[in-house]
């Protein structure tokens, strides 16, 4: 019964990963429906709405002694709002970047995220990485050249993307809240200076707010297309193994790349193709590393249990009194001498 209700737990856990990376890769046919809005005024009305959106989610669940601690925590206060300022230029970033046309180079900028968060490890961190990962990483290096070369330029919007994610990332690893605690505390720091900036445009006349109900029912649904995948990621977060969210994070970058090719019609000439495919194959060898990594990390705790577990072995001297007699004139080794001894676990 338990191990029905296992695979159950683990069903449900990778549909709802399926659908917040689903839903992160086809949001950039969101973001053109909120035109004549401009990035800024979209970014800062997805700052709002989401605040309030977490802010009704929190009050349903009742979670709000993290607040508290929080706010007693100078240092976590800071990381709060570095995680918050980093986020405001990925978001801003990536709508301005879709609604300007350059959905496809948006994609590879969270292609590349995995190699960036790598490089950062080894750069701030000191972290050591395995001769895969160097390949990876020096693979996907070799990308971006291809693709500054084809694009004439470095790809500014995907490594801003990249770098950006990666950083965030970084902070909120050192911050160490949960996914709806964590966007209520950047989203309540981003809260003020994006409610002065929509009460600035409207002042000047150029907030379009006020272009029909359709168009602000839009505008206030930012908060749910912010809030609901997160709700899905942390749902599969606590269901599925680390691996599977590893695999399923390249869901959204890839449905993004489609959506670039074949709906939005954006150009793909060859040297973007042999850029894109060098980044595929570093994440290839990113995939195959990990998943080699954590089948040699259960294959290693499976035998750790199994030698903690294991019932020792009786003598048969010790059973029959026969063999006893038998065996006395033999000495016996001290099993805590004996060097044929298995070493304790």
């Amino acid at each position: 019964m338990e191990a029905g209700q296992s695979r159950s737990e683990q069903r449900t856990g990778l549909l709802n990963g399926i659908a917040a990376y689903g839903m992160w890769g086809l949001v950039p046919l969101f973001w053109p429906l909120l035109k004549p809005a401009g990035a800024g005024e979209i970014l800062a009305h997805r700052m709002v709405w989401s605040l309030a959106v977490v802010g009704v989610a929190l009050l349903f669940v009742r979670r709000w002694a993290w607040a508290g601690e929080l706010l007693r925590n100078p240092r976590r206060l800071a990381l709060v709002t570095v995680a918050a300022a980093v986020i405001t230029v990925n978001w801003g970033v990536y709508i301005w970047a879709v609604n300007a046309g350059h959905v496809v180079e948006a994609s590879l900028g969270y292609f590349i995220n995995p190699l960036v968060t790598i490089a950062m490890g080894v750069l701030l961190l000191g972290e050591r990485l395995r001769p895969a990962q160097w390949a990876a990483v020096g693979v996907g290096l070799a990308a971006v050249l291809v693709l500054a070369f084809g694009y004439g330029q470095p790809p500014w919007i995907s490594l801003c993307l990249a770098f950006s994610f990666a950083t965030y990332g970084l902070v909120k690893k050192k911050v160490n809240l949960g996914g709806l605690e964590s966007l209520a505390a950047e989203t309540a720091i981003q809260f003020v200076p994006a409610l002065a900036y929509l009460l600035w445009i409207g002042a000047q006349g150029e907030s379009t707010f006020g272009n029909g109900a359709g168009h602000a029912t839009l505008l206030a649904a930012t908060g749910l297309v912010t809030a609901i995948p997160l709700v899905c990621f942390g749902a599969a977060a606590i269901r599925v193994p680390l691996s599977t969210l590893g695999l399923l994070q390249y869901l959204a970058p890839v449905f993004q790349f489609l959506l670039g090719i074949l709906y939005f019609h954006e150009a793909m000439p060859a040297e973007r193709w042999a850029g894109f495919a060098l980044v595929w194959v570093a994440l290839t060898l990113l995939t195959w590393d990990a998943l080699r990594t954590a089948r040699r990390g259960r294959i290693a705790l499976a035998e750790q249990e199994a030698r903690v577990t294991a019932p020792e072995t009786v003598p048969e001297s010790a059973t029959n009194p026969q063999v006893q007699t038998q065996a006395q004139p033999q000495p016996q080794a001290d099993p805590l001498t004996d060097p044929r001894r298995e070493p304790a676990a």
